[in-house]
């Protein structure tokens, strides 16, 4: 069964989905306006079933998950959240999985709690040392929250355009439209900045020490492969990298079911080939 329901965490409230039971796996979403945890996971937390524990927060200042009082969205904060929801939650042990932002969380939250965290997918990630801002995500950061904009942003996401339909762009443009008072305090220009601000040093790549999945788009300009993930290989001690032609940022979505795959592969509840 599928439940949302909000978790204080040091105070502050977070908005959680969540699913099912058996092993832990926490599901951290990208920083695009108005995405929010069940936005971006809630088809793969469906498609999964219920032999996972999966919990799909809203990160501060995305979705109905407020920015702590005193406080302004970043790494720190978000590494810091997700540690302490799954804290409050009673979780020991759990795998991480991240998309773009999400990703860089999820591989600072790795580095963070060498003891909890078992695995790390990351997807279509930010967070490598040197990784420019690129004009996509400039853009995609700057998103108008209206129709045009949120079809804009959309077209950028993904390689497939039959999938920007008038459905997703309502969907998206009422989601940016609801956050964009807490989200407008996120990324104001000039955004090179929130790059370096999510980026992990070597020395912190260098103590994570779990297996890492890294799963990124062969089109993907969002985030590009070359720059992005590439260089994360170069400083994980166990890491693979699984590519997918003919995709751009949002596997989840434009590869639903071999993504759904990789992760029950990675994760241990399938056979893999």
């Amino acid at each position: 069964m599928t439940t949302r329901r909000t978790v204080t965490v040091d105070g502050s409230p977070v908005h959680v989905l969540e699913s099912g039971t058996g092993p832990a796996v926490l599901m951290l979403h990208g920083s695009g306006p108005g995405t929010t945890g069940s936005g971006a996971w809630a088809t793969t937390v469906q498609a999964l079933g219920a032999s996972w524990h999966l919990v799909a927060p809203d990160q501060a200042g995305f979705g109905r998950t407020p920015v702590p009082a005193g406080s302004r969205g970043g790494r720190r904060l978000w590494t810091e959240q997700a540690a302490g929801l799954m804290d409050a939650l009673g979780v020991d042990r759990y795998a991480v999985v991240g998309h773009s932002m999400g990703g860089a969380v999820a591989l600072a939250l790795a580095a963070a709690r060498p003891r909890q965290v078992t695995r790390v997918v990351a997807v279509s990630t930010m967070g490598a040392p040197g990784a420019p801002l690129s004009a996509e995500l400039d853009a995609v950061w700057a998103a108008s929250a209206d129709p045009a904009g949120a079809r804009d942003m959309l077209t950028r996401l993904v390689l497939d355009q039959a999938l920007v339909t008038d459905s997703a762009v309502e969907a998206r443009a009422a989601a940016m439209r609801a956050g964009a008072t807490a989200y407008a305090s996120l990324f104001p220009p000039p955004r090179a900045r929130w790059v370096d601000e999510l980026t992990i040093s070597a020395q912190m790549l260098a103590a994570v020490r779990v297996p890492v999945l890294l799963v990124h788009g062969a089109e993907d300009r969002v985030t590009p492969l070359e720059t992005a993930t590439r260089p994360l290989l170069e400083h994980l001690a166990d890491v693979r990298l699984h590519v997918l032609g003919h995709c751009g940022h949002v596997p989840a979505v434009e590869y639903p079911y071999e993504f759904r795959q990789l992760l029950s592969c990675f994760l241990g509840q399938d056979r893999c080939p």
